[in-house]
This record gives C-alpha cells, sequence and structure tokens, in this order.
C-alpha cells in the first residue's frame, strides 16, 4: 500500500484493500508477535469531536505495538479555544509524533490538514464526509463473516450524514456487491455520493422499506440517525425512531444474515438482537485494534 495519508476510501483499491486486512489478520492471529513491532513510536490524537471506539482502538493498536499516544485532549482544554488554526494545531503535534489521528465537525478538514504535516495523517472521521478506517474494519467483518464474492448489503438509516456509510459505500464498488440503501426520503444518500458510484459502476438501489429487501440480503448494515448533524432539531425529530429493528423483524431474512453497525446505538437496534447469530457489531468493534494495528503498521514502516 502506497499511501503518505489516508484521507477516504475513495483513495484505496482493492488490492490496498486487501494488503490492510490480511495483515490485520494476521495481527488478530498473533498480536503478541506485534508486540515491540514500534516500540517507542508516538501517535498523535486530534479530537475535535467525542469518540469512543475511535479513539481508544487507535490507542490500544499503538500500545499492542509497543508504542504510546500524546493526546491533545478536549477542545476546551487545547488552544483550539484562543483561536488556533487547525492547521497551525496539526504542524505543532506532528512535532510530538510519528503519525496523527484526525477527527473534525468540518468535511474536508482532513484533506486541508494533510497538506500541512510531513507525517501519516489518519481522517478519523471529517464531519459526514468520510471515516475511512471504520470503513477498512466494517469490510474486515464483513469478509469474515460473508465474504466479497456475490455480496448483497443492505444499508439502513441515516444515509444522508453518516460519514461510515459514504465511505463503506465507495469501497464496496472494489468488490463483488450489490448496495441497497433503505432510508427515509429525507436522508437518503447525497446526491454527489450517488453520482460518484454511478460513475465507479457500482450495482445500487434504494428503498424506504426494509421488509421489500431483506429476504435478499447476506449483510445488513444498519446505522443511527446523526442527531449531531442536523441543521434543524424538528428535521431530526421527524425521522428519529422511524427506522428499528428486532429479533422478529429478522425473521422474514436468511437464517445466516450479518448484522451490523458502527456504534453508537440508540434505539434503531433492539438488545434481543444482541444474543443472536446475527449480531456482529460488537465484534465489528473490536475488529477496529487489529485493523487500526495492521494500518499503523503498513504506514509506519515495518523499522523505524
Amino acid at each position: 500500500m502506497d499511501h503518505d495519508h489516508i484521507i477516504s476510501a475513495k483513495q484505496l483499491s482493492r488490492g490496498d484493500i486487501e494488503t490492510v486486512l490480511d495483515h490485520a489478520a494476521e495481527a488478530a492471529a498473533d498480536p503478541a508477535a506485534w508486540a515491540d513491532r514500534h516500540e517507542n513510536a508516538l501517535l498523535g490524537l486530534c479530537f475535535f469531536e467525542p469518540s469512543t471506539r475511535t479513539k481508544m482502538s487507535f490507542t490500544a493498536a499503538i500500545k499492542r505495538m509497543g508504542g504510546d499516544v500524546v493526546d491533545m485532549g478536549t477542545v476546551e482544554s487545547s488552544s483550539v479555544t484562543k483561536g488556533e488554526s487547525l492547521a497551525d494545531t496539526v504542524r505543532v503535534v506532528q512535532g510530538y509524533a510519528d503519525a496523527l489521528v484526525l477527527r473534525h465537525p468540518s468535511e474536508g478538514s482532513a484533506k486541508m490538514a494533510s497538506e500541512y504535516v510531513d507525517v501519516p495523517l489518519i481522517n478519523g472521521g471529517d464531519g459526514a464526509g468520510q471515516h475511512p478506517t471504520q470503513t477498512l474494519l466494517d469490510l474486515y467483518t464483513i469478509r469474515e463473516n460473508a465474504g466479497f464474492d456475490d455480496l448483497t448489503i443492505g444499508i439502513m438509516g441515516d444515509l444522508k450524514y453518516g460519514r461510515t456509510v459514504h465511505s463503506l459505500a465507495h469501497a464496496l464498488t472494489t468488490v463483488d456487491a450489490r448496495q441497497h440503501f433503505i432510508s427515509p426520503e429525507s436522508l437518503k444518500l447525497p446526491r454527489s455520493v450517488r453520482y460518484d458510484l454511478h460513475e465507479e459502476g457500482a450495482s445500487i438501489r434504494e428503498h424506504t422499506d426494509l421488509g421489500a429487501v431483506l429476504p435478499e440480503l447476506d449483510v445488513l448494515y444498519v446505522t443511527r440517525i446523526q442527531r449531531e448533524r442536523f441543521p434543524d432539531e424538528n428535521e431530526y425529530r421527524a425521522v428519529a425512531g422511524q427506522y428499528q429493528i428486532d429479533a422478529a423483524t429478522l425473521e422474514a431474512g436468511p437464517d445466516d444474515l450479518t448484522v451490523m453497525h458502527p456504534l453508537p446505538r440508540v434505539d434503531e437496534i433492539a438488545h434481543d438482537i444482541d444474543d443472536t447469530d446475527y449480531a456482529r457489531y460488537f465484534q465489528q468493534a473490536h475488529n477496529g485494534v487489529p485493523v487500526r494495528m495492521a494500518l499503523l503498521d503498513l504506514l509506519l514502516g515495518e523499522s523505524r
């Protein structure tokens, strides 16, 4: 994989994806063998938005390889409150670290920030834009449970503001996948994303009802309604809670259906699914560690 920065799923070829996933499988199979792979390496964390899984799994990933993190902390405790620009923040933090992970509420922020640093920069989520490392762990989970050949996947929920959806949809164009998008009319895929998918030759269909397509699916990828992205609280309230599933819902689907969710969930997946054979979302979250270990290893190089 020949990339200085990981900004968007669009930049990842099928070969790039397979390289990371194969490497992640090695890390998952024998994590002890990676214990001093990047001893003394420092990963800079610049999170301008809240995070649990992304931040903690990147921290776990570098520590499992012998490294550590330097964390900017909360926006409120940083020089951002004094008016420091994003460009200046990343230029400063790169002096303390061997690679950076940036999460920021503005779409396009990671691409802009990458132009100011010389160390690898990883987009940990830029507003409603992209979340490429989430996509890589999603693909790892899909490959482990359903494979990449003759795949039919349904992606349901907030397709307008959900950056995990935008990243995953682009990445799925590199494999043999039929994509079904299920959402309210007001939360359909942005026109720009649909255009890009059509240009890439993707097989996509859009629906407002899960029942129409559920029996065909190998994977159902559920997302929450992104309340924090809505410019109008009334717009959020109009769609909140519309797309929910429980164990009874899934009886109409195939027995080997894989249910995924990037988390956190609110009420879109009932807890009675958690202990069924369908549920893979906690496994999916745990897969973030070996996948991010693999990605950091490839970006940092096998020896520093």
